[in-house]
């Protein structure tokens, strides 16, 4: 089966393979991918900016049907609509484990960075991370349920928000977008901010619920903010979704005192940034590295109900075949959402 593999270390290695289909050991499941997103962290990967461990197929955000259930497995069926957590392994044993955030496991491998993951027609998981797709929620929508899960433990597994809150989300991305969706179930008010460029983007912020977008390249958002805000003393609570950091500098001058500063994008690199104001305003400031299980049945809930729609941020679907495509126009900004198709 062709899959999209990082080779080796370095900036780009990364080639289209074939590799054997695989099978599902005691205790696992095989999934027959039906589509696949491609995240920041895979450009991230790509650019040898985050840790992965070569050679390995790419791609942690899947959907599709159980193709096949290893020994031991009860409670799922072969051709259950499905998606899947992306830990392979976690120790159990850390006192991060230990203390319900596996996320920080000392020892975790995830799928699409050192395990095999979804960039293929078939990838194999632990039974105990699949989780049964709504019956509203098609494969390609189904597929962006792990960045929402990411967005759910941000914004609700580490409460950020609260009804009323007045909330400026930074960056009109498919993180960007799914945060502001979340924020908006929660009751707060939300200003997206974009740059030149996101004018497709902040165009469907505005239809998923933001209440003011604004372009800050043509216009500083702080007297808006000041405008809506409990007294004039700025918002709530900023999530950073860009990975920019001139975007992080920007919303230490929104954020009100004793407010709440939310990292869930990530740069790449250090960036700089103006630590004296969390000592003089005050802030909580707080960041989310991927999901915990608890996070996953509130984005499937969210889904599921019609809060969130992940569907309106797919903009364009490749076969795997096409991946160089496929990431080069993510890059540029081309689409908001590119999902991999597997090849037939």
């Amino acid at each position: 089966m062709k899959a999209v593999m990082k080779v080796e270390r370095g900036v780009g290695n990364i080639e289209l393979r074939d590799i054997p289909e695989p099978s599902a050991a005691a205790g696992q499941v095989k999934i027959k991918v039906q589509a696949a997103g491609i995240c920041g962290t895979d450009l991230h990967i790509y650019k040898d900016e985050f840790r992965s461990v070569p050679p390995v197929v790419l791609g942690h955000e899947v959907a599709g049907e159980i193709a096949e259930l290893g020994e031991g497995v009860d409670g799922l069926a072969l051709g259950q609509r499905v998606t899947t957590e992306t830990y392979f392994y976690t120790c159990g044993q850390c006192a991060y484990c230990r203390s319900g955030h596996n996320n920080l496991c000392l020892n975790r491998r995830s799928i699409g960075s050192a395990v095999n993951g979804g960039f293929t027609n078939f990838v194999v998981v632990p039974a105990k991370n699949i989780h049964h797709l709504p019956e509203t929620v098609d494969f390609q929508a189904g597929a962006l349920t792990e960045p929402l899960a990411c967005v759910c433990h941000a914004v609700l597994t580490t409460p950020s928000v609260s009804p009323g809150d007045v909330a400026v989300i930074a960056g009109p991305g498919a993180i960007g977008l799914l945060t502001l969706q979340v924020v908006k179930a929660a009751g707060a008010t939300v200003v997206m901010l974009g740059t030149d460029g996101d004018e497709a983007r902040m165009n469907l912020a505005r239809t998923l619920g933001a209440d003011h977008v604004v372009n800050v390249s043509q216009e500083n958002p702080e007297k808006l903010v000041q405008a809506i805000s409990h007294e004039g003393l700025g918002a709530d609570v900023v999530y950073e979704c860009s990975g920019a950091g001139p975007a992080a500098a920007q919303l230490l001058t929104l954020v009100r005192r004793r407010g709440r500063y939310v990292q869930i994008g990530l740069f790449g690199k250090p960036v700089a940034w103006d630590l004296d104001q969390v000592c003089y305003r005050e802030l909580s400031v707080t960041g989310s590295n991927a999901s915990v299980p608890s996070a996953w049945g509130r984005a499937l809930q969210l889904l599921a109900s019609g809060q969130v729609q992940t569907k309106p941020l797919i903009t364009a679907a490749y076969e795997v075949t096409a991946w160089q495509e496929a990431f080069d126009g993510f890059e540029r900004k081309q689409a908001i959402k590119t999902l991999l198709l597997p090849a037939q």
